[in-house]
């Protein structure tokens, strides 16, 4: 049987399963095939895996969508943060030349990259919509490193299948499998409409997810942790939002 025709015939198990017996019957198809999402256990969870294991069999490669630089919002929205400290401002009057990123976990080469590091890496550039669970939206242009491109430096290992990543405010985190991190859209930004990375939008580095919702962008990213699980890290549901009772998976 083709991987195409495979992908068929468990999509119309899913449809068929999630319309005559409901999601929990969906959900047991989706974890036969190895698609079930962290937080499938809450109580939303069934629900959760039958949009998670549709997104990753119809949408795995989809684009999201881009933009001109003419549609560009004049006035983005930047959303409070928590005070960020006397280091964080100590750094951010240095221009960030101690910022530090960690890789570490299931890598062959676990390294840590400061700032100027992370900017002489290979770039992309791309002119998306960032939207928020609470309804804003603002369209921006984004640069940064291919996440792709730094799972590649530090070699991650073939059992790899979350990215665990960590914000300067210690009690945010939040990961993405691997079909979002080595999707060509999903970056470590460090540049927000030719400029650098504003603060208040997450500078100096943040990642970039378009094809989820603006909480799995995390700003202000210290760490990337590389992991076949997810149960050692907080509640064990994904991420600091899911923990919170948001949606592990956030796609649009």
């Amino acid at each position: 049987m083709t991987d195409i025709s495979r992908r068929q015939l468990i999509t119309t198990g899913l449809t068929v399963a999630a319309g005559a017996s409901g999601v929990v019957v969906a959900a047991k198809l989706a974890q036969r095939h190895g698609l079930i999402p962290p937080d499938a256990g809450v109580f939303y969870g069934p629900g959760e895996t039958l949009t998670y294991a549709a997104q990753r069999l119809l949408n795995r490669h989809a684009m999201a969508r881009e933009f001109s630089r003419s549609q560009i919002s004049t006035n983005p929205f930047a959303n409070e943060v928590d005070r960020l400290g006397d280091e964080f401002t100590r750094m951010q009057a240095a221009s960030f030349v101690d910022w530090k990123v960690v890789v570490d976990g299931m890598a062959a080469r676990p390294a840590t990259f400061s700032l100027a590091e992370i900017r002489s890496f290979p770039t992309t550039t791309q002119v998306t919509m960032i939207g928020c669970e609470e309804g804003w939206t603002y369209i921006a242009e984004w640069t940064g490193v291919p996440l792709s491109y730094i799972l590649d430096r530090v070699g991650a290992l073939p059992p790899v299948r979350y990215i665990v990543y960590r914000s300067f405010q210690s009690d945010w985190w939040e990961s993405i499998d691997m079909a979002d991190a080595l999707h060509p859209q999903t970056v470590l930004a460090h540049r927000m409409n030719g400029s650098e990375l504003p603060v208040p939008f997450g500078g100096p580095v943040r990642l970039r997810v378009p094809r989820q919702l603006g909480y799995k962008s995390l700003k202000y990213i210290t760490r990337l942790t590389l992991t076949d699980n997810l149960k050692p890290f907080g509640k064990g549901t994904g991420g600091a939002s899911s923990d919170a009772g948001y949606a592990w998976y956030a796609g649009i």
